[in-house]
């Protein structure tokens, strides 16, 4: 399958690692990142938001599915508008994957949540993902695709991860009572976006999130047990200094269900909590480095 990706980031390289018969395109924001890509073996072009190759262009007309990991961007330069002609033109493109967020919820109170469930954000952010949303979902009806909304929550993997911040020092254990989020393994974002791409089902909203909503100072202090370790002192929600963006995850509080996708998709989570995540990248080497201080 020939896919293009706005975005090839985390999540889309973990795709095409573990997806041999997907022949990659796509873009990346600087000349060493998109050099890097190519010497990798993926074809490879910048776009930043202004500036573009013509080729680009030319391989989105070539792809078969779309696959959308950048974010909204403030003050024009979407895709959607940038290459319309392009998309439109895509003789065989058939489906469009965008990746949001769960964000886009909101506040539940802690209630567990679907798809089916209100979008209450009323964030900056969490309304501009909802923007975006629309205008894929408006891009794909005029080209006649499907178009599938991937909604993420946290991410984490290999390099980016509780063993790796506790290695450099990062990490914090924030307490807000009653306080707890989802998170998911880049390997089964990528395992949902590779059935939704493949499955032929019509374009839909899909959760993507782990099967134990969880406070985040347990993830912090169960990594800390993996590497044999003394975790970071707790720190009370409301006496830490936090960026507004850092501060904005405690903000909302509910637990995203990704039932539908196992039903529909048939999707089989490998990591169905934090818990065999953590255990897999430990077991790998993540945060090895780590010595415990005297």
């Amino acid at each position: 399958m020939r896919v293009f990706f706005f975005g090839i980031g985390y999540c889309a390289e973990a795709l095409i690692r573990r997806t041999p018969g997907i022949e990659a395109s796509g873009t990346a924001r600087s000349d060493e990142r998109v050099a890097a890509l190519r010497a990798a073996g993926v074809e490879a072009y910048v776009f930043d938001g202004a500036r573009w190759e013509p080729a680009l262009e030319q391989a989105i007309q070539r792809a078969e599915a779309i696959v959308v990991s950048i974010p909204p961007r403030a003050g024009g330069g979407a895709p959607t508008q940038l290459f319309a002609s392009a998309i439109a033109a895509a003789p065989a493109l058939r489906r469009i994957l965008y990746y949001s967020t769960i964000g886009v919820y909101g506040d539940h109170g802690g209630q567990w949540i679907d798809e089916t469930s209100a979008t209450l954000t009323r964030s900056e952010r969490g309304l501009a993902r909802l923007a975006d949303e629309a205008r894929w979902i408006e891009a794909g009806r005029a080209r006649g695709a499907a178009v599938d909304i991937l909604r993420l929550p946290g991410i984490y993997g290999p390099g980016r991860n509780a063993l790796v911040r506790l290695r450099e020092g990062d990490a914090r254990r924030i307490v807000k009572p009653g306080h707890v989020s989802n998170r998911a393994h880049v390997d089964d974002i990528a395992e949902v976006t590779h059935l939704a791409l493949t499955r032929g089902l019509d374009g839909q909203i899909w959760n993507v999130a782990d099967d134990e909503p969880a406070p985040p100072q347990d993830v912090i202090a169960y990594a800390a047990k993996l590497l044999g370790v003394d975790p970071p002192p707790e720190e009370p929600f409301d006496e830490a200094r936090l960026s507004p963006m850092a501060a904005s995850f405690f903000m909302d509080e509910k637990r995203v269900s990704a039932a539908k996708a196992k039903a529909l998709l048939g999707f089989k989570p490998a990591y169905p909590t934090y818990r065999e995540g953590l255990d897999a990248l430990a077991a790998a080497g993540e945060g090895r480095e780590l010595v415990q201080p005297d």
